[in-house]
């Protein structure tokens, strides 16, 4: 295996796509979060909670972002949980260290009632990540909850893109979104 940590961005999303089409695409009858049906389910926690997966991962989205000046990542609850985490421990590693942040899906009703867990500070600029989008609107809830705190979306990076509108849906809100892959880069067929 390469010292991941010396992999170009070209590289390392070279090597995650052969992990996501061995490990993360399933052919079958599928509901989505949307409510969509599919054929095809991309389950993202097939490589953000795999070790080679998550690595390649944190590495990819590492090497987007280097020059977007963010100190915090994060994401809607449970699909970034492990992608911030990895992306937050290796970014220690290469010394560009950022903090991570969770949203929650409901406001606690014990301890500090947090939306927003972690150590995000109000008025920075973020990166928000999830594992697969369809309509983006999980992600568009969270950003809301994000917002509210005064902080700057820089940026949003999935897994993969469905292209089932979410890529639109965060235009139309004038947020910058970079998909690691589309799906049609994907062996669906």
């Amino acid at each position: 295996m390469p010292d991941i940590l010396s992999l170009s961005l070209d590289q390392a999303r070279e090597k995650l796509m052969e992990i996501v089409n061995k490990k993360a695409v399933f052919k079958g009858d599928f509901t989505l979060a949307s409510g969509q049906k599919s054929n095809y389910y991309i389950d993202g926690k097939f490589i953000s909670l795999t070790a080679d997966g998550l690595a390649y991962f944190a590495k990819v989205i590492l090497e987007m972002i280097k020059d977007d000046g963010v100190k915090y990542i994060g994401g809607p609850t449970l699909g970034a949980d492990p992608i911030i985490g990895g992306t937050v421990a290796m970014s220690h590693l290469i010394g560009r260290p950022l903090d991570g942040f969770i949203i929650r899906k409901e406001q606690r009703d014990h301890g500090r009632m947090r939306m927003i867990e972690g150590p995000l500070k109000e008025g920075s600029k973020v990166i928000i990540v999830e594992d697969v989008t369809t309509t983006g609107g999980s992600v568009l809830k969270g950003i809301k909850r994000v917002e509210e705190m005064g902080c700057e979306v820089v940026r949003i990076i999935c897994l993969v893109d469905r292209l089932q509108g979410a890529s639109e849906n965060f235009r139309k809100e004038g947020y910058n979104f970079t998909p690691i892959f589309k799906v049609n880069e994907l062996d669906i067929d």
